[in-house]
């Protein structure tokens, strides 16, 4: 087996860190690294003490929303929204890091990850939002998308 590239090695550990995820549409993991350090990790699941969407279920799948749509919504927080307040709970700077996570970030996280000093994102696999990616080029984010999967 060859040795694993540093953004393959890290995205590894994002989808190890998904498995935590309780969200019944879509386990998503996030790391943050700077310097081949990780600084905080973060899965989609809800606020800190509230029952999880495994337990009380999903608004979003019950109304039959689509995929992408009506995030405002969902009960959980994105992957990538839980690893930067991590970040800010624990004093932990995130100025000049990678982060990288199992889908391309959606265009809310796109914007926490550009105020979050951020300066590129590595991901698994692409999500339907070309705002996101937008706003990311137009901020000078370079976002590198390992493994293509529709």
């Amino acid at each position: 087996m060859p040795r694993p590239s540093w953004d393959e090695y890290f995205l590894e550990i994002a989808a190890k860190v998904a498995t935590r995820s309780t969200c019944l549409r879509r386990s998503v993991g996030a790391v943050i690294v700077r310097d081949r350090r990780i600084l905080t990790t973060g899965y989609n699941g809800p606020p800190r003490g509230l029952e999880h969407c495994d337990v009380v279920g999903c608004l979003r799948q019950e109304m039959g929303i689509p995929s992408g749509e009506r995030l405002d919504i969902c009960r959980a927080l994105h992957a990538e929204q839980n690893a930067i307040i991590q970040a800010a709970l624990h004093g932990v700077s995130t100025e000049g890091a990678t982060i990288y996570v199992t889908h391309q970030p959606c265009f809310t996280c796109a914007k926490m990850i550009i105020n979050a000093g951020i300066v590129r994102v590595v991901c698994a696999s692409e999500y339907p939002d070309a705002l996101a990616r937008g706003i990311l080029d137009e901020a000078n984010i370079p976002l590198h998308v390992l493994h293509h999967s529709a």
